[in-house]
């Protein structure tokens, strides 16, 4: 599918994946969600407060019918606890699928490989579709991918930065080596980073923070929707070759002389 992804045993319509944080509003984070044009969304299941005031949860405030949940492990720094973390959500959903984040260092969020590494292998021996979000590393996204992961999610730039593709050489060098989908996670700031990500070649793109923390999440929503799908349509087409000199769109030898 040109416009649909798949992950493991979950076919999406969209390649995008959009997150829930950071948001001026609930109200606001829907309606950016539907603007997105997404059918996957990422929840810190850290993060969920059980006990409002108002009997209310985030999970309160997306359609299931509409968005498949993506759990995630925000906030651990071990694999024990990424673990524990996705049992949890696993009971709490009803879901196998795991966005698996332990991370390595509390100032740039970069990814703690050896720990992702441990709680990856536990996780799909456990049955679940694991997502692992991992640094621009081919390396690991190879070992990652070995163990039975249903994707890779390297980071283009630190989580929240919205510094857009910072190697575009190791996140080339990572998709001509997967035999899984590659998503760029992190670092997307806006429209044209989604586009140059696509470009290289990446099956998906999950952000969050350069849409909720937009001046206006819902049009940037939007935007991103297009730049995904135009960015995929072009590494598809395929760019034409870069030339040092003029190439006349109208050859002269096509010209008739009289």
């Amino acid at each position: 599918m040109e416009d649909g992804l798949t992950l493991g045993r979950y076919e999406l319509e969209s390649r995008l994946i959009v997150g829930t944080g950071k948001y001026p509003s609930m109200d606001v984070m829907q309606a950016a969600h539907a603007a997105s044009g997404a059918s996957m969304v990422t929840v810190a299941i850290r993060r969920i407060h059980l006990g409002q005031s108002n009997g209310r949860t985030l999970l309160d405030y997306i359609d299931r019918e509409r968005y498949t949940i993506l759990p995630n492990t925000a906030g651990c720094f071990t694999a024990k606890d990424a673990v524990l973390t996705a049992q949890l959500a696993r009971e709490l959903l009803e879901t196998d699928l795991i966005k698996l984040e332990v991370i390595g260092d509390e100032q740039t969020l970069h990814p703690d490989i050896r720990q992702t590494l441990e709680a990856a292998e536990q996780l799909v021996r456990d049955g679940f579709t694991v997502l692992p979000y991992i640094g621009d590393d081919p390396v690991a996204c190879k070992q990652l991918e070995e163990l039975g992961c249903a994707a890779v999610m390297p980071l283009a730039a630190p989580i929240g930065s919205g510094l857009g593709v910072c190697n575009p050489y190791s996140l080339t060098i990572i998709k001509e080596r997967a035999r899984v989908p590659v998503i760029v996670d992190a670092g997307v700031g806006t429209a044209s980073d989604a586009v140059i990500a696509m470009e290289l070649g990446a099956d998906g793109l999950l952000m969050n923070t350069g849409i909720a923390s937009a001046r206006d999440p819902v049009l940037m929503a939007a935007a991103m929707k297009h730049a995904v799908k135009a960015g995929r349509q072009s590494f598809v087409a395929g760019r034409m070759q870069k030339r040092l000199y003029a190439d006349a769109s109208s050859p002269l030898q096509d010209i008739i002389r009289t």
